[in-house]
């Protein structure tokens, strides 16, 4: 992981954390995914465990938080292997401060090949726990192909057959008021939702929970997701080069649409009321492409405007 200083990428927060070490994966980085920002400045670390797909590790799938002050690691939160196995791929998370005495976050595991379904942890203890795993909300739709920059996408190797792209649940969001988690499988078009109030009850039943997931309609297939304080929902529409926004009450709209947004993914709100979001060309990598890396530098951060701050609690 890294930042920009005077113009060059550095390794953030230090070079050693970023030294993969899988005899101490607790305290390196092996695989990041995703970095949030929590109402309280710290810069959250998602971290897979799992280093070109490989095995994770124990003690590799886990989330660390850095003070934005001095730059230094102040938590890390190791999920477990009854939580993150070694084919899970821990995708994005979001954060409630204040649910519990310290906050929860609720995390994705996207893994193409291994389980799906959420993670709730408890700030406080560290605890965490699986939910809707396996769960039709939470799996991709089966041979599900899409169609980016004109071209069928699949899981093309050098050698060997082709097969459709199976990755769960993926995009995630919070609403303002934090009584709501919105999810979507990467392969998939379909926007979903569930209280949280079951997902950070431990003695609720998952069964119980999947009774209370609902079907918000087709919004396109989607990387990333956010929300903000007015009760919109953002993602990406990977196939139409574009964002599409879900108002409070239902209704989908294409926000932009521009051929650079060549895989929309990483979308967040910023308080200037900003929509950041990449293009990161995950299509054109060599899986998809018979072993040819299609991607071109420079990869670009765009902002929309938006009238509204970030959903964050």
């Amino acid at each position: 992981m890294a930042e920009i200083r005077d113009g060059k990428a550095v390794p953030y927060p230090d070079h050693a954390v970023n030294t993969a070490d899988t005899k101490d994966p607790a305290h390196h980085f092996l695989g990041v995914q995703s970095v949030v920002v929590d109402a309280a400045d710290r810069l959250w670390v998602v971290d897979t465990g799992r280093i070109e797909f490989g095995d994770a590790p124990k003690g590799g799938p886990k989330l660390v938080a850095i003070d934005l002050r001095t730059d230094k690691i102040v938590r890390t939160i190791v999920l477990p292997r009854g939580v993150a196995g070694p084919r899970s791929f821990v995708n994005d998370v979001r954060f409630d401060l204040t649910r519990g005495k310290a906050g929860t976050a609720y995390l994705t595991d996207a893994s193409p090949d291994g389980p799906n379904g959420l993670i709730v942890v408890d700030l406080a203890s560290g605890t965490s726990w699986r939910r809707l795993d396996n769960q039709p909300s939470t799996r991709p739709v089966p041979d599900f192909v899409p169609v980016i920059e004109g071209k069928r996408m699949l899981n093309r190797p050098a050698h060997g057959p082709t097969s459709p792209i199976d990755i769960g649940v993926d995009g995630i969001a919070l609403s303002r008021d934090g009584k709501t988690l919105y999810y979507c499988p990467l392969s998939g078009r379909t926007l979903y939702s569930v209280p949280t109030d079951g997902l950070a009850d431990r003695r609720v039943p998952d069964s119980q929970i999947a009774k209370t997931v609902r079907d918000l309609g087709r919004k396109g297939m989607s990387d990333g997701l956010e929300a903000d304080a007015a009760g919109r929902v953002y993602g990406g529409d990977i196939e139409h080069n574009a964002l599409v926004v879900r108002d409070p009450g239902g209704r989908y709209r294409t926000l932009v649409r521009d051929d650079r947004l060549i895989w929309p993914d990483t979308l967040s709100i910023g308080y200037d009321r900003n929509l950041y979001v990449i293009a990161n060309q995950l299509n054109r990598q060599p899986a998809y492409n018979s072993g040819a890396d299609l991607r071109r530098k420079p990869y670009v951060l765009y902002r929309v405007t938006v009238d509204a701050g970030p959903a964050r609690r």
